[in-house]
């Protein structure tokens, strides 16, 4: 008796063919294949998964901020625990193995094909991610193989550390900066600091020197702009028991006018002044302590720069004591650094995974006098630990203390901060700040001054 078979599951298996070759086709080849690329188009189309899932160059990340059900379907998705999330709708057995095929490609597609040509610290970062992904997919925790295998005794641990060393080996800065000529034409920016900061380690000699050259520059350069913004920036109480400094530029010209026109002389049409007013300027001060948390994972690179020199320039004010930690997975305390802004960023190691527990446990004990404490967070709160995290920050407003949650802190003002944390911040009363400087500023100087 001849088996019949289901029209249903021939056409699903032909589906997860054409996602399979187009993948294996991909890593071999960058080149498109129009035809296996507009039928895997329809068939992602047809699943209601977003385009991006074919594109490599969009990261994992990426497409979980936009989508955010799809972050349960890929933890687990290469070990079969993965959970489809309810906004997935009700698909049949061979419609869910499609979407798993799609969803497997957009992961393996993004790690192994990391193509021949040169490397920018943007796309290592993105590689870094995805990564990251790829070893939740296998039921663990981002960044757990790369270190398993960091010995390279064998195994996936051991081929993604290849991988990612690779893809360091390609970043052509180092040839740059070992000539000194061509180093002295680098123009300091943002994307080169980075790259400087994710390479430093494998940098040395004439290189290293250059490196630390550039980064000086590009501090210099920021830590001027940041400081004349803190110094235009006026805020605070002024203080009437100190008396005016009488100097020119606290002369009030209309107020000495006013007072002496009794001293008015018709005859001559001369007005003589023998009293000067002058404004005060003092304000109201207390000593307070300002502690900076910034998250250093790859996706804040921008706000560890600026932070670490904002702070460096608050560490400058009179009766301000400034401490200052980093953290990814682990939390560095670089308080006594925080006056030089240069050195905090060699100190700093860009990458891994986030989570802020362990900062804000090094956080707490420097919590001396909680009502005369500013607590500043910099991070996007895509955070390993979530809950925990949140209630250790809840913890510690209601103790007194100023806490001052910032997406980012860039010059552009642009953040992403995962909402579920921005909405209980807010729902806290401590609503996720702007990620534009002038407003971080500001809010530091309303406290401090």
């Amino acid at each position: 008796m001849t088996e019949t078979v289901n029209p249903g599951d021939l056409a699903d298996a032909n589906r997860r063919q054409v996602l399979y070759w187009r993948l294996l086709g991909r890593l071999f080849d960058p080149d498109e294949q129009p035809g296996l690329e507009s039928t895997s188009m329809a068939v992602v189309d047809d699943l209601g998964l977003p385009a991006a899932l074919l594109d490599p160059a969009v990261s994992v990340d990426t497409v979980v901020q936009r989508f955010p059900a799809l972050a349960d379907e890929l933890r687990g998705l290469l070990t079969g625990t993965e959970t489809v999330s309810d906004d997935a709708g009700p698909f049949a057995p061979g419609q869910a193995e499609v979407r798993r095929a799609a969803l497997v490609s957009k992961v393996l597609l993004n790690v192994f094909g990391t193509g021949t040509g040169p490397v920018s610290a943007g796309q290592l970062a993105r590689w870094q991610s995805d990564a990251g992904w790829f070893e939740q997919a296998l039921g663990h925790a981002p960044g757990e193989l790369r270190r398993q295998g960091g010995g390279q005794n064998g195994g996936l641990g051991a081929t993604l550390a290849r991988l990612e060393g690779d893809l360091v080996r390609r970043m052509h800065l180092r040839e740059v900066l070992a000539d000194p000529a061509l180093a002295r034409q680098l123009t300091p920016s943002m994307s080169l600091i980075e790259q400087l900061l994710r390479d430093k380690a494998n940098l040395s000699g004439v290189a290293l020197a250059n490196a630390k050259a550039l980064i000086r520059r590009f501090v210099d350069e920021v830590a001027q702009v940041l400081r004349t913004q803190v110094e235009r920036t006026s805020v605070g109480t002024i203080d009437r028991s100190v008396p005016p400094k009488r100097v020119y530029r606290n002369l009030d010209l209309d107020r000495t006018i006013w007072q002496n026109l009794t001293n008015w002389n018709p005859d001559d049409e001369r007005l003589y002044v023998d009293r000067l007013y002058y404004r005060r300027t003092a304000r109201k001060t207390t000593p307070s302590r300002l502690i900076v948390v910034v998250d250093q994972s790859g996706s804040m690179v921008d706000s560890m720069v600026n932070c670490t020199i904002l702070a460096s320039i608050f560490a400058g004010l009179p009766k301000v004591e400034v401490h200052l930690i980093a953290y990814d997975t682990q939390a560095l305390d670089l308080t006594p650094w925080v006056h030089d802004p240069f050195e905090v960023l060699l100190r700093t190691k860009l990458g891994g995974g986030t989570d802020g527990t362990v900062a804000i446990a090094k956080a707490r004990p420097k919590i001396l006098e909680p009502r005369n404490t500013v607590l500043v967070w910099i991070s996007d709160f895509y955070e390993w630990h979530a809950q925990q995290l949140f209630d250790d920050m809840a913890a510690v407003h209601r103790s007194g203390v100023r806490v001052i949650p910032v997406g980012s802190v860039s010059s552009s003002g642009q953040q992403s901060v995962n909402p579920w944390f921005r909405q209980r911040l807010k729902d806290l009363g401590t609503p996720v700040l702007s990620g534009h400087i002038r407003k971080l500023v500001f809010e530091l100087k309303s406290f401090l001054t």
